[in-house]
């Protein structure tokens, strides 16, 4: 505490010190005089309770009149007005505020009055315009998405128009049709999905259920897709038993797996494997010998939307929201989601879950 600091508390504490004295000889020369004039002196200690409690009133009124002193409250306006123009910026949607400057004229000062309000204030609009630029992105990103799947409704059902359209034409161009609406009913399927999770009422129904039998018949589910690319599907399960919701875990293998199946070439291998750890964890490791990705990529792929194409290609299917889905529910339950890959070398996934 430097040298004005202590001076400024010392005047404060001289000024209350004062203002009691005055309170209390006030009240000590009022009640004088009054028992003077009505010729009546109440016994000691009714005099003192009498003596105390006008001058804790007159020591009141001290200290609002040294209050309502001009310099004293043009100090408090000082740092009231920019609060209140701050949370009438923010209550209008600005939050590029920043109150830095008044919080330094309290000389660093914790414990003054209006530092943690400041500090509050600075915190919050922050926080909201992170949330902001979230919701613009997230909007942006749900736009794109729709917008390319109507785009091609709309040209090839206008195509469809043409008389002269040969019968696989038309074919064909039903059928992009179909796949894109099919795509934008997964795209809105999973948003919702993503809004349910991301809810605080969302409630987990768990049960204890057999995790190897559950992967096993995902997988079987998905044979026509590994079976057309020929990939070599590698299975070691041990039995598990867990408590979890196994609606959800459904989604977070069937995720997993399709990515797994979809960057991996043909005659490529998918590795399964279960096991219980020495630390009483279990694990589920995903191995596949695919396309794999770079540092770059690793570090955004549980973002909304994000897809290691930078053109943001729909050729390969998705909107990026599968893996966002997998990392909600892994974290829901209360298990960790791990992904290791290089660049044309496959990647490996592990998902630890607590019995």
């Amino acid at each position: 505490m430097n040298l004005p600091e202590i001076m400024k508390r010392f005047l404060g504490f001289s000024a209350i010190t004062i203002a009691l004295l005055i309170g209390w000889s006030a009240a000590y020369w009022f009640t004088s005089m009054l028992y003077g004039a009505i010729h009546y002196l109440p016994h000691e200690f009714p005099r003192q309770l009498i003596n105390s409690f006008l001058g804790f009133f007159l020591f009141g009124i001290v200290m609002y009149l040294i209050t309502r002193i001009r310099w004293v409250k043009s100090k408090q306006d000082k740092f009231l007005h920019p609060i209140i123009q701050a949370l009438r910026m923010i209550a209008e949607g600005n939050f590029n505020i920043d109150l830095s400057y008044y919080r330094n004229q309290m000389g660093g000062r914790d414990d003054h009055p209006y530092y943690k309000i400041i500090e509050s204030i600075n915190h919050m609009a922050d926080k909201l315009g992170e949330m902001e630029e979230m919701r613009q992105e997230f909007i942006s990103n749900v736009s794109h998405e729709i917008q390319s799947p109507l785009t091609s409704i709309s040209g090839f059902a206008y195509a469809l128009k043409n008389d002269d359209l040969s019968p696989e034409e038309r074919s064909h161009y039903l059928q992009i049709i179909e796949t894109e609406s099919i795509r934008l009913s997964k795209l809105s399927e999973n948003l919702l999905k993503l809004t349910s999770l991301e809810s605080d009422h969302l409630s987990l129904e768990l049960k204890n259920y057999r995790l190897d039998h559950q992967l096993r018949r995902i997988i079987l589910a998905f044979e026509p897709l590994w079976a057309e690319k020929a990939i070599h599907m590698d299975i070691s399960l041990e039995n598990i038993t867990i408590l979890a919701d196994e609606d959800l875990m459904d989604q977070v293998w069937i995720n997993l797996l399709h990515n797994c199946i979809k960057f991996t070439p043909n005659g490529g291998t998918i590795k399964v494997e279960s096991y219980k750890t020495d630390d009483s964890q279990w694990k589920v490791k995903i191995k596949d010998t695919g396309i794999g990705m770079n540092n770059d990529t690793l570090m955004h792929i549980f973002e909304r939307f994000y897809k290691a194409d930078p053109s943001r290609n729909s050729n390969s299917g998705g909107s990026g929201l599968g893996l966002s889905i997998v990392k909600k529910i892994i974290d829901l339950h209360q298990g960790e989601i791990q992904v290791l890959s290089e660049l044309g070398k496959g990647t490996v996934i592990t998902v630890s879950l607590t019995p």
